[in-house]
């Protein structure tokens, strides 16, 4: 273990120059407060839990001071925003402070978000409001939780500093982590300003330090594209299978690494519904929940179009008709794994999809059934779920096919299937309004509630005797909350 003091940086990145980035130091916020912290994520860093309570913990992220080795730096890039091409965006109200090679020697990226004006901050003020903060950094540790490839947070400091959104919030910064900030609008910005001998730099830095593997493949680029494709596959798979509407699939929050990315209006499904739109500014549902899948493919597209220089049209089309079949064969198998079963049928895609259209017309909660199915014997788990359900008769048919799917694979005690089942489906789910309720008490300067929040969500999967009231199902007035980008 290490102190803060003693983080080896390598800032590998900060080396491609000013092409790439621009050099600025972050502009500190007043009487900065820690928020909460991660044990976990300061564990990537090798640093032990109780160095955030050190002052210099919270003066290092609050913008107070910096470390001899770190070089913080504004990254450029551009992207597709709703569809529509936005030539230069960037880091405009985040920092790369620098990379930081741990004890293993991973390289994590320290980013510092809400550090102030940067050369891309175009009309805003470069800082973050306390609640989006929260926000991120309770997304960010739970996916993890839940085994879903994420970014990482590693704290949110709070301060006095004032900033304007619909009204005046409390300023705030958080730590990011993730082994590589580069997007897919990284390669968008050097492909459409015509800048190809930067994009071959960008595209050897990536392949040098995130995607070695390639590297022994006769087309490196084409490896590179399909390693990206695959992962984006899973992690969309993921998404759909846990139910988490990401809210803003621009191409510049797509990261290359497959992680989920630049949190803003996400939500967790509460009642089951494809249609759901947790971004209220996306008033034509182009990232509805339905739509992540054809989004995410219609982003590998883009990546797709700014590797042209370097890579055959023809190889690009062939590994963009591998996304759908990955992307299923993927969801499918999260699919059987949360209800319970162990091997591939080819009737399994009708079995999900009609429990998903009955689920729809009934307003059933997620996360809940699936937990409550793997309660009790599946007889007795279904006659208990048949309550929730409108469609009686279409809902025992399901249930008759899914005893009759459940004998096919053989016996097993309920023990060892509950414990099957209870390892992949969560009993606790970071819905908005727990988070809503956690923001307003820690904008009173009470932190107390996010950090008993934060550490529920990190044993997603556990039975918390005392913290049963995160597992309930919400209230009406929190069910499919829309967010806004600007929180």
């Amino acid at each position: 273990m290490k102190t803060l003091t003693e983080l080896h940086f390598d800032n590998r990145f900060a080396r491609l120059g000013d092409t790439f980035s621009t050099a600025i130091e972050p502009q500190p916020l007043n009487d900065p407060q820690l928020v909460v912290a991660s044990r976990s994520a300061m564990a990537l860093l090798d640093l032990p839990a109780d160095e955030a309570e050190q002052p210099l913990f919270t003066q290092l992220f609050s913008g107070h001071k910096i470390w001899a080795t770190a070089e913080p730096r504004a990254m450029v890039y551009s992207g597709h925003q709703f569809g529509a091409y936005n030539p230069q965006l960037g880091d405009g109200r985040g920092l790369l402070l620098g990379e930081v090679r741990n004890e293993a020697g991973q390289y994590w990226d320290l980013h510092l978000k809400g550090a102030g004006l940067t050369p891309y901050s175009r009309m805003g003020d470069g800082r973050a409001v306390l609640r989006s903060s929260i926000r991120e950094f309770l997304a960010s540790e739970h996916l993890h939780a839940l085994g879903i490839p994420s970014s990482r947070a590693l704290c949110v400091t709070s301060s006095s500093t004032p900033v304007y959104r619909e009204r005046p919030e409390r300023g705030a910064m958080l730590l990011r982590l993730a082994q590589s900030h580069v997007r897919f609008g990284h390669f968008e910005f050097f492909y459409y300003t015509r800048q190809h001998d930067a994009l071959r730099d960008l595209l050897d830095h990536v392949l040098g330090a995130h995607f070695a593997e390639c590297l022994e493949h006769p087309e490196p680029y084409r490896a590179f594209f399909r390693e990206v494709l695959e992962r984006t596959a899973t992690l969309i798979a993921y998404w759909q299978a846990y139910g988490f509407c990401h809210g803003v699939m621009n191409t510049d929050n797509m990261s290359i690494l497959g992680i989920t990315f630049d949190f803003g209006p996400y939500a967790f499904l509460d009642d089951f519904d494809a249609r759901f739109i947790c971004n209220h500014s996306d008033d034509a549902g182009r990232y509805a929940f339905e739509n992540q899948v054809p989004i995410a493919h219609w982003n590998l597209a883009a990546l797709a179009q700014a590797l042209t220089p370097f890579v055959e049209v023809a190889a690009l089309q062939e590994t963009m008709a591998l996304f759908l079949p990955l992307y299923e064969a993927q969801w499918l198998d999260l699919m059987r794994r949360r209800l319970g079963l162990t091997r591939a049928e080819e009737a399994d895609k009708a079995l999900v999809q009609t429990l998903l259209g009955l689920m729809q017309g009934s307003h059933v909660d997620y996360t809940r059934f699936f937990r409550e199915l793997g309660d009790s014997e599946p007889e007795q788990a279904l006659r208990r779920l048949r309550e929730d359900f409108v469609d009686l008769s279409g809902f025992d048919r399901w249930a008759e096919a899914y005893r009759a799917r459940v004998a096919a694979e053989g016996q097993l005690d309920q023990a060892s299937r509950q414990a099957r089942m209870h390892a992949v489906n969560p009993r606790y789910v970071l819905r908005n309004y727990l988070a809503q309720q956690v923001i307003e008490a820690a904008e009173r300067g009470d932190y107390a509630p996010v950090r008993e929040l934060h550490e529920v969500l990190s044993r997603p999967f556990d039975e918390q005797p005392g913290r049963e009231r995160y597992a309930e199902p919400p209230p009406e007035w929190g069910k499919h909350l829309a967010i806004s980008c600007s929180s």
